[in-house]
């Protein structure tokens, strides 16, 4: 059973994602923020990992360059609901930086399950 990570500031958000990839037959985790994501993968390493570009703590674009530099196969899928800032578009920098997928919060769950199972396939 594939092993999920799901790292979200947003408790809400956070359980809908664990509840959306556990009935989907996949081993889910949570952590609130990247450096609590970063020592749980550190701890225990996934195969996929969610995560949020704004959180407090380490943000995304921090947590994903962690992960290449330390698990460069680990897949990662950036999640935003405020892709942009200014002329900044964080959620195409995620995917420079290494996150094989981007999606637009709200998450439809059709898309994220079909996202999941490409990038484990």
């Amino acid at each position: 059973m594939a092993r999920i990570l799901i790292i979200d500031d947003e408790p809400q958000i956070r359980n809908m994602l664990k509840q959306m990839v556990e009935r989907a037959g996949y081993d889910a985790e949570i952590a609130e923020n990247g450096r609590d994501g970063l020592k749980l993968n550190a701890e225990n390493p996934a195969d996929l990992i969610i995560t949020d570009i704004f959180m407090p703590e380490k943000e995304g674009i921090e947590t994903i360059m962690a992960l290449r530099k330390d698990h460069p196969d680990t897949k990662i899928i950036a999640i935003s609901g405020g892709g942009c800032k200014g002329q900044v578009n964080y959620l195409k920098v995620a995917k420079s930086l290494g996150a094989m997928r981007t999606l637009n919060k709200p998450i439809e769950r059709h898309r994220l399950l079909e996202t999941i199972q490409e990038l484990l396939a």
